[in-house]
């Protein structure tokens, strides 16, 4: 059971409209659960050292060491916690599972509207540091005009939303609770970001054709070419004539197919079978950080005292909410319920940006994206950052954010 749940009772709920917006306090942990998650990871018991210098056989006990090492001796929830308590929360049940999210309006007039969507092993962690300059730009090297008004919300599974009871919610169903979600908040006009699943759903939305959404950007962008994508999963060599944009692409691909598939396979394939790292905290961690190489890489080097772009606490506000949730197994479900392609062109017809970071699972070409996207309003190549973009350079995600949808306004 997890120890934090989402606040609701039956009684209450019956009372209410089913589509009544309630406020969500955020819960405040008792002391045991975080006395029991430190007893959990002193008590650990750990494997051997790999038999490599690289992290060629996954998670190195070096790195993990240290991450338990500080979980269990001198980090602190409560800071979270308390980070998390001071923003405004809701929940509201839509196709019968409570959905939450945070909402933070922009006291600037005419403020557009975006719906930001999270991924695996993400939550509403990874957007906390864009809320501020994206509702008050003008704090924050920004105009009037650049304001959003900003609704994150948890993914069905995830972190303080309900975890579904059957089967079917995939992207698609997602993306349809999202829409109604903006519509019940009284927006006729948004615009939608995500990066991950949070692409997968944000292009959804897009494909449903709600008049109310008029353009979505993405960081992690589905612009393959089918026949590339099948070289590229096969470990093909390159195909002749590739752009050394293109070719860079097709390598990180090839990469990411060999070596950093796995986690979602398993997941994919054996949801439900994840009982061992729901249960061990620093397996739970172990198999988040894994991402991806990239990714993999930056954490390290933060728990060898290299902040860039990540702190200590971010990864483990992210870990321990998790763990909080017991989220691990549900969050999981979504790989099984998904059918889609993550990286194959969708054909969507309303507006696209896109931001191309060179240390996400592959940097899209202009060309492809082009290609892509037929209404492709922003294309920007930048030179730093990788899949989780709004927790790691939310700097350059804002300034992209602002300059992508400014046409849209």
């Amino acid at each position: 059971m997890s120890v934090v749940a989402v606040q609701t009772s039956a009684a209450v709920t019956a009372a209410q409209d089913s589509t009544a917006i309630r406020p969500f306090t955020v819960p405040i942990v008792p002391q045991a659960a975080l006395d029991d998650l430190r007893r959990r990871i002193a008590a650990t018991r750990w494997p051997e050292k790999e038999t490599v210098v690289d992290q060629s056989q996954g998670v190195q006990l070096g790195t993990m060491q240290k991450l338990a090492s500080y979980w269990g001796k001198d980090y602190e929830w409560r800071k979270c916690e308390a980070k998390l308590k001071a923003l405004p929360q809701f929940v509201t049940n839509i196709d019968g599972v409570d959905i939450h999210f945070i909402h933070v309006r922009s006291k600037e007039k005419n403020a557009l509207p975006v719906i930001i969507t999270h991924g695996w092993p993400g939550s509403i962690i990874e957007q906390l540091k864009i809320i501020e300059p994206l509702t008050n730009p003008m704090a924050h090297g920004g105009k009037a005009e650049d304001a959003f008004d900003v609704v994150i919300p948890s993914l069905p599974g995830y972190g303080f939303s309900g975890k579904p009871t059957t089967t079917g919610w995939d992207p698609i169903r997602i993306a349809r609770a999202w829409i109604v979600l903006m519509k019940r908040l009284g927006y006729t006009k948004f615009v939608a970001q995500g990066g991950d699943w949070g692409n997968a759903v944000t292009e959804q939305m897009a494909l449903l054709g709600a008049p109310e959404l008029i353009g979505i950007h993405t960081n992690m962008p589905a612009t393959v070419p089918p026949d590339i994508d099948k070289a590229a999963f096969a470990g093909a060599p390159a195909p002749s004539g590739l752009s050394s944009d293109e070719k860079h692409a097709y390598d990180q691909l090839t990469f990411f197919y060999k070596q950093g598939l796995g986690y979602a396979l398993e997941m994919k394939n054996r949801p439900q079978t994840l009982y061992g790292i729901g249960d061990s905290p620093v397996g739970m961690a172990a198999w988040m950080i894994d991402h991806d190489a990239d990714s993999y890489a930056l954490i390290a080097r933060v728990f060898d005292g290299q902040p860039e772009g990540l702190t200590r606490d971010d990864i483990l506000d992210n870990v321990t909410l998790y763990w909080l949730t017991n989220t691990t197994v549900s969050s999981s479900r979504l790989y099984w319920e998904s059918k889609l392609a993550f990286f194959a062109p969708k054909h969507i017809a309303i507006p696209v940006a896109v931001t191309a970071f060179p240390n996400e699972l592959y940097q899209a070409p202009r060309s492809w994206t082009e290609k892509a996207y037929p209404k492709l309003i922003h294309y920007n190549k930048v030179d730093k950052g990788g899949h989780f973009a709004a927790w790691e350079q939310p700097e350059i995600l804002v300034t992209e954010l602002r300059a992508a949808f400014k046409t849209l306004r």
